[in-house]
């Protein structure tokens, strides 16, 4: 059984591209070939070998192997005990990231999981899911998530100074939560858990990283973006303290100052609360 899915106009951050399930003949082979997007196997029964970057594995039921885009690989049934496989395809910005908080990378491409046959059952969901008549993408979206939440909670433990490329990814995800949500009353501890680090860990990676803390950098976004609503006429102080996460326009008004030098009456050229 395979599916395969039209590309998302609506969820670029993570989406399926194609699921399966397959019961292998002997000797069945793919490659050497290239994809171009992640393809995550998990191997329900059997045994065979995965190749890529000079490296061959030899794999049975409870693991699975990773094919990263545009990355030459090779798999093959084994001859005698030749394996089933369910398999998800995907893409994304986000898929990457997830990936490595798993553990899985183009030169660490192995899964381990053997806890239950949850992987399995969430394949199943997926192909259960065409009852969805108008929600099937976003249903299709939730599995995928489900799934790979699944697999980086039981993984190995990844530590994000095992390399600058990944503390790079977890700084981008504190700076894109700061954007998306500046206008709430958010905390370093809903950014961390967000993120699923520890404050303190994650607060010495940004800081080490950008040369500020995060409350020092969620400060600075919301005041430079109530710079660029002051030319809105329409707009009070107070609205603009509101619309950038600050309930009191007077402590508004003080971090504004602390900032800028000038109040934001002053900065605006006139006006008021």
């Amino acid at each position: 059984m395979i599916e395969y899915l039209p590309r998302s106009k609506h969820r670029s951050e993570l989406y399926l591209t194609q699921f399966g399930v397959e019961d292998c003949i002997p000797g069945h082979y793919y490659g050497p070939a290239v994809r171009e997007h992640y393809l995550l196997h998990y191997i329900l029964d059997g045994e065979g070998i995965f190749e890529v970057g000079g490296s061959r594995y030899h794999l049975r039921r409870g693991q699975g192997f990773l094919i990263c885009p545009n990355v030459v690989t090779y798999y093959e049934a084994d001859a005698a005990a030749p394996w089933s496989y369910c398999w998800v395809g995907f893409s994304g910005t986000q898929a990457e990231l997830l990936l490595k908080q798993a553990g899985l990378t183009m030169g660490s491409p192995i899964l381990q999981y053997d806890r239950d046959d949850m992987i399995y059952q969430y394949v199943r969901w997926m192909a259960e899911s065409k009852d969805y008549l108008k929600a099937r993408e976003a249903r299709l979206t939730g599995l995928l998530y489900s799934m790979l939440s699944l697999i980086v909670e039981f993984g190995p433990v990844v530590s994000p100074s095992e390399g600058d490329s990944l503390t790079e990814m977890y700084v981008e995800k504190v700076t894109d939560f700061i954007e998306m949500n500046y206008a709430q009353k958010i905390t370093i501890e809903d950014i961390a858990h967000f993120i699923g680090l520890n404050r303190s860990y994650l607060g010495s990676l940004f800081k080490q990283r950008m040369n500020t803390s995060i409350q020092e950098y969620l400060v600075r976004y919301r005041i430079n973006k109530a710079c660029e609503m002051m030319d809105n006429a329409e707009l009070s102080i107070g609205d603009i303290s509101r619309s950038v996460g600050y309930s009191d326009p007077l402590l508004f008004s003080k971090v504004f100052k602390k900032l800028k030098g000038l109040s934001p009456k002053h900065y605006r050229g006139g006006g008021g609360f």
